[in-house]
């Protein structure tokens, strides 16, 4: 048999072909060391860039380490350059290999060719070994005092790298003096910027522990070093500028002519063709007058031409930080804008989140002179082939009436969009006319008319459905369909997953009970009788109730249920003024791009004790633990389950107690119909009505009156008999794998203790608590209202490991348990158990 063909292909320049390609290579640079033959740095390039290749892949060159150092003695600024890259890639991880480079790297600093000096320092102050700072000191105050402004450049970041290796050895050796004197006398402005960059956190880390650090960082903020810099301003880098201007945003001057002095040598950096110091003297405009209403007004018409120039320019990304800056000054005050809202049209070429910020602008700079132009062409938008933005234009339409502005005009572009055979924009529309109509109820007949002929069957969002149902119950008396609607929803009601579309159900067939008794009666028994069979709690409470409201009096019912309602004036900002404020004051800065202060995305406090790594995809606990709780763990959360989102409130499918104190008789078609339960409810109902009735006085237990038997109340539960291993373990690598595989057990869900709530406000109590009863947390995220934990225990006996998930939202009172066990059969004295343990959290 013939061998086989070798391949063609040639070695990549960026792999070793073998195993000896390291050792060649070292061989060659050792032969070339001291070479002095003609065109032998031409030689050296070509190994030095085969190192540095392999180095940049990943491979391990360290044991170059000698023969690179060797050859580095070169007059050649490229050779020099790859060498340092190499020498600091390896110096850090290797200490013992970085005390080879020291000689070279110090005579390099004395080098007569300034670019190799400078890039000498810059190695030699990078090599960030603690053991060589001393060898650091000579070179950095040669460097400070060099006359080529490059080398002194790069000297005052190597004394910040210096301070960050060892801050007692920087002090020592004065260079935050020498630092200041070259800030104040020194003729190159990216030196004087550099200096300025390292003294402010040079000043800022040292101001707790030194009076005299504390005093110098005052003294930046004096009048005679800000008017320094600003005289200086026009020779400085973007990014020096940018260091000044937040530097002069920090400065109080003592009299008004001081901010009007300021703003003129300013002034012309509102011109600047980068939007970043654009920005950040706009910062300093608006803080100097904040104190001069008529002054800090006519600063917003004097910066809106900047600002809408740079939204007009750039790359969209820009355009969008931009436009964020502009969209937080809209919002504080929309009538200077109001002029210039086609800037504020969409093009067709913008990305979606570009789109979605200049909806909300021209929703906000609407007024009388221009909303009709700007409602013409947000229904342009509606038919638009991006759907996200289809819909946000809808409810931008539906904003602007809410403001009272051309109401007759909107009503009658909303109802045309209710009869566009568009899904989505249907149940935009419905969600909308629902909201009118609850501020314009004069308006109620023209739109009834026409959604009256949208068939329910034809809405599938939950919040359109809502919305509906809202409307069936509202105005069932100028409905003629009504109840035979909501009838036909009821008979649905399993197949309905949305708790918020069951609450409106509940809450429309009463209304409608109210005004068509006859017709509705059958409809009402049917909708209590499914509600207080149903899983959620909510659901559940609010069909008790109702109940419990036609058994005691009908009239009083109907003035709880549906009162005589007076129009909504003002709808709830989202937003609140203090959170507005916090925002304003972090202009310039990522704050006002996420729209929400910083705290709310740096600290730990409210990111929840997790911090989430994107690229990892894991979690891990906070430094907050203590002692008595399980130690910091990493856990995975690619798993769904696993994810600590708690923005979505999650439904429980499974058998569920509700967590009620009332034992109220199943639904169960074995033992009595359906229809009998809505039959007997509906007598209860109008027997009511005509008067025939009095206070009923039924028992609890028989709340659907089905003659059932008293039942004694329940004994207290006795203490549960499961034993949990007091020092359980189980890693987060084995939690996740038996979290996919095991199936769910019990999912519950229980009212928390008022106390209990009070207690949450240190989520860090609950997990003390229940480390008392051997129940262990393994994970733990979220903010308030909203906490997710994780926990697991053990049986005594026996290796049975228990799960739980557990949501716990403050605002409700309500926890949300699911519960997973290798003992299926143990499940429900563990679920008695971590009950019995949560109800105990938050007593004395």
């Amino acid at each position: 048999m013939a061998p086989p063909a070798q391949s063609q292909r040639s070695p990549s320049p960026s792999q070793p072909s073998g195993k000896g390609e390291v050792s060649d290579l070292k061989s060659q640079l050792r032969q070339l060391a001291g070479s002095r033959a003609p065109g032998i740095d031409d030689s050296k390039r070509e190994l030095f860039k085969k190192v540095i290749s392999y180095m940049t892949v990943g491979i391990d060159v360290s044991s170059l380490f000698g023969e690179m150092v060797m050859c580095s003695a070169t007059s050649d600024i490229v050779l020099k350059k790859m060498c340092y890259l190499y020498v600091g890639n390896y110096a850090k991880v290797n200490p013992d290999l970085a005390l080879l480079t020291i000689n070279f790297l110090q005579r390099d600093c004395k080098d007569e060719d300034p670019m190799i000096r400078g890039l000498a320092l810059r190695s030699l102050c990078s090599l960030r070994v603690a053991n060589l700072v001393e060898y650091l000191v000579g070179p950095l105050g040669s460097g400070l005092k060099d006359n080529n402004n490059y080398v002194r450049t790069v000297a005052v970041m190597g004394v910040l790298k210096l301070y960050h290796i060892s801050a007692s050895t920087c002090v020592d050796a004065d260079f935050p003096a020498l630092l200041k004197h070259s800030m104040l006398n020194d003729s190159d402005a990216q030196v004087v910027a550099n200096c300025l960059s390292a003294l402010q956190e040079i000043w800022s880390s040292e101001a707790s522990s030194s009076e005299e650090a504390s005093r110098e960082r005052e003294a930046l903020l004096s009048k005679p070093v800000v008017y320094y810099f600003l005289n200086r301003i026009k020779e400085f880098s973007e990014w020096a500028q940018c260091l000044v201007l937040e530097l002069v945003g920090k400065y109080v001057p003592s009299e008004t002519s001081e901010i009007f002095d300021i703003m003129n040598l300013l002034e012309d950096r509102l011109q600047h063709a980068n939007g970043a110091v654009v920005l950040a003297t706009i910062k300093v405009f608006l803080q100097l007058t904040l104190s001069m209403t008529d002054v800090h007004q006519q600063v917003y018409e004097r910066i809106k031409a900047p600002l809408l120039t740079l939204v007009s320019s750039g790359s969209p990304e820009q355009s969008y930080a931009v436009l964020s800056h502009l969209h937080l000054l809209v919002m504080r005050a929309p009538f200077i804008f109001s002029s210039d809202y086609k800037h504020f049209y969409c093009q067709y070429n913008e990305p979606s989140y570009v789109k979605k910020l200049k909806l909300e602008m021209l929703t906000a700079v609407a007024n009388e002179s221009n909303t009709y132009e700007i409602v013409t062409e947000l229904c342009e938008y509606a038919a638009n082939v991006d759907i996200p933005i289809a819909r946000e234009s809808i409810r931008a339409v539906g904003k602007i009436a809410l403001q009272q502005y051309d109401v007759n005009a909107i009503v009658d572009r909303l109802l045309q969009f209710l009869e566009m055979e568009k899904d989505y924009v249907t149940a935009e529309a419905l969600v909308l006319v629902k909201d009118l109509l609850r501020k314009y109820p004069q308006w109620s007949q023209d739109c009834i008319a026409v959604v009256g002929n949208i068939s329910s069957k034809n809405v599938q969002e939950p919040k359109a459905k809502a919305a509906l149902i809202w409307m069936l119950g509202e105005y069932s008396q100028d409905m003629h369909d009504a109840p035979y609607i909501l009838e036909s929803l009821i008979e649905n009601w399993e197949e309905e997953h949305s708790a918020e579309v069951r609450l409106h159900l509940l809450t429309a067939v009463m209304k409608c009970f109210f005004k068509r008794p006859p017709e509705t009666q059958k409809a009402l028994g049917a909708a209590l009788a499914a509600g207080l069979a149903d899983f959620h709690q909510d659901v559940h409470d609010r069909a008790l109730f109702y109940y419990r409201l036609l058994q005691y009096n009908v009239s009083v019912a109907q003035r709880v249920v549906d009162p005589p309602k007076q129009a909504v004036s003002v709808f709830a900002d989202t937003q609140s003024s203090e959170i507005k404020d916090r925002i304003f004051d972090e202009f310039n800065s990522l704050s006002v791009v996420y729209q929400k202060p910083s705290y709310m995305f740096t600290d730990k406090e409210h990111r929840g004790p997790f911090e989430f790594s994107d690229e990892l995809g894991n979690l891990s606990i906070g430094a907050e633990s203590t002692d008595t709780v399980v130690p910091a763990q990493r856990v995975e959360a690619n798993d769904k389950d696993l994810l600590l989102s708690v923005s979505e409130k999650e439904e429980s499918g499974g058998p569920s107690n509700n967590g009620s104190a009332y034992s109220a008789p199943s639904y169960d078609g074995s033992s009595v119909s359906a229809a009998a339960s809505s039959q007997m409810l509906s007598e209860l109902a109008i027997s009511t009505v005509t008067g025939h009735a009095s206070q009923s006085s039924l028992a609890i237990d028989d709340l659907l009156g089905l003659g059932l038997p008293p039942v004694a109340p329940a004994p207290a539960p006795s203490p549960p008999l499961l034993k949990l291993n007091s020092k359980a373990v189980l890693d987060p690598g084995t939690f996740q794998q038996k979290w996919r595989q095991l199936p769910i057990s019990s999912s519950q869900e229980y009212s928390v203790s008022p106390r209990g709530v009070a207690a949450l406000t240190a989520p860090q109590a609950l997990l003390r608590h229940m480390q008392g009863h051997f129940i262990h947390c393994i994970a733990s995220g979220g903010q308030s209202p909203n906490y997710k934990f994780f926990f697991f225990a053990q049986k005594a006996e026996e290796s049975s490991t228990f799960l739980v998930e557990c949501i716990i939202n403050t605002s409700s009172a309500k926890a949300q348990i699911k519960i997973k066990a290798d003992d299926q059969s143990a499940s429900e004295a563990f679920s008695t158990l971590f009950q019995s343990a949560l109800s105990e959290f938050g007593l004395p």
